[in-house]
């Protein structure tokens, strides 16, 4: 396409939606509203997602082993569980250390409960490893490969807690695609009936470009760059709003309940719009141009 034929298509397109404002506007509205919605909806995921890899992380596994079981025999062990790709972190706890988290969390003056044991430590076959998990939900299976592990006396696992994590994040991750497909088909049928009212309104023009040998992609043109056009405008404006608005509910939230930071981490604005904001234009762009193409497609009969 030459350069002339792409200024034309240009002033077509925004001539076009200025001759149907109204349904642009609409057009225009309903992709903020979606992508509104959409960018909402991503935030509190994302929060919630790295929430439930908190809660995760603190989900563990403990291993313990049989009694008489020396040290090459522990790191042995120590190397079979290294080996499995499900495990994020493994750490050692000496029967000791044992002792000594057990006292503090159980009695007022853990120092006194140690000295009257003296070097008779109650949880000397207590030596364990402490095992977190990438995914939860491999848990059963892993747990049983533990016990199958020779010289491992017992596993104990949180299988309940692991199982419910698991459940509710899938159900959140299934939930938002259907929530998000809704929002991008109706945003989609909008435009599609402003780039048919253009169609109508030019519908006499159209016929006699084709008549004098225009080729498809010319009288195709302006009607993608009106669908881009709108689907760009559309994008920018929740992009900017919630950019705004999260950044001034962080602060309000941390300034106001500060005892959150120790509860509930939020994820940083810059680093959530970092994949927010280019995403949400391409998806905007993406729209305009998928709902005009679809249109011109089917009205224009090229």
């Amino acid at each position: 396409m030459r350069i002339s034929s792409v200024g034309y298509s240009f002033r077509q397109g925004f001539k076009n939606i200025r001759r149907n404002l109204l349904f642009s506007l609409a057009s225009i509205g309903t992709i903020v509203a979606c992508l509104f919605l959409f960018g909402l909806l991503y935030a509190v995921i994302m929060n919630f997602r790295t929430a439930i890899k908190n809660i995760e992380g603190n989900i563990s596994i403990s291993v313990f082993f049989e009694a008489g079981t020396t040290e090459d025999q522990i790191n042995l062990i120590r190397e079979q569980i290294r080996t499995r790709d499900e495990v994020a972190t493994m750490d050692f706890v000496s029967a000791d250390d044992a002792w000594k988290q057990f006292s503090e969390a159980n009695y007022d003056d853990p120092n006194a409960a140690r000295e009257t044991f003296g070097d008779d430590n109650p949880l000397a076959n207590s030596a364990s490893f402490t095992i977190t998990l990438k995914d939860v939900s491999n848990q059963a299976d892993f747990v049983q490969f533990l016990s199958s592990i020779k010289g491992v006396r017992k596993v104990k696992s949180s299988e309940y807690t692991a199982n419910n994590v698991a459940a509710l994040n899938k159900f959140v991750g299934y939930a938002s695609v259907f929530i998000i497909a809704i929002l991008f088909l109706v945003s989609i049928f909008l435009i599609s009936n402003t780039i048919t009212i253009g169609i109508t309104v030019r519908k006499e023009e159209i016929r006699i470009m084709k008549l004098i040998g225009a080729t498809n992609a010319f009288v195709r043109a302006p009607f993608i760059v009106e669908g881009v056009v709108i689907g760009l405008i559309g994008s920018v404006i929740p992009v900017i709003m919630l950019y705004y608005m999260y950044d001034a509910i962080i602060n309000y939230v941390v300034g106001r309940f500060s005892v959150l930071q120790s509860i509930f981490e939020f994820i940083p604005v810059n680093e959530l719009f970092t994949i927010l904001a280019p995403v949400s234009l391409l998806i905007g762009i993406g729209i305009g141009f998928i709902g005009s193409w679809m249109t011109t497609r089917k009205h224009l009969k090229i």
